[in-house]
């Protein structure tokens, strides 16, 4: 699994993810919050499965593992 999200991506899906866990589990949002933890993984993770369908990559050719 070769990593296709880059720097800038990565940090604002882990930022998003985290804000939106935070407030469905202080109740500040309903229970779709908790699809934060979507771009939460897929940030920490670096790999976004719709990424390759798409043929779309953020991550620099030198940068890919």
């Amino acid at each position: 699994m070769k990593s296709n999200v880059g720097g800038i991506d990565r940090v604002l899906r882990i930022l998003v993810g985290v804000v939106l866990v935070a407030l469905a589990a202080t109740g500040t949002v309903g229970w779709w919050g908790w699809l934060g933890l979507v771009p939460l993984l897929t940030g920490l993770a670096g790999f976004c499965p719709l990424y390759p369908i798409l043929g779309f990559s953020t991550c620099p050719l030198k940068g890919n593992k």
